[in-house]
């Protein structure tokens, strides 16, 4: 799997680092292995959580298929899940990760 990802030196080019999703704010290139490690780990992080929301979710529908989750509690169970693995975050536009 590939990406694509902008990344802009310094402060003091705003158009740049608008349109980078990530902003260097020194001019050291040493910062990109640490953007690239920091990226890794956020990845690991996020698949981590999905795998286990949904590992949470399959367990709460054999339950409930079951019988031993009543309807309305599987539904709040549910929301938790989705809240604890990040599923109900919302975002207005890119985040921009800001390394200096």
């Amino acid at each position: 799997m590939t990406a694509t990802v902008g990344v802009a030196f310094g402060a003091n080019s705003d158009i740049t680092s608008e349109s980078a999703d990530a902003v260097i704010l020194t001019s050291s290139l040493g910062k990109v292995d640490e953007l690239i490690h920091v990226s890794h780990r956020m990845r690991s992080i996020a698949l981590q959580s999905a795998v286990g929301g949904m590992a949470a979710s399959i367990v709460g529908m054999i339950a409930a298929a079951l019988g031993y989750l009543p309807p309305l509690e599987g539904a709040i169970l549910q929301e938790i899940i989705g809240f604890g693995s990040g599923g109900e975050r919302s975002s207005s536009g890119p985040s921009h990760s800001g390394l200096g």
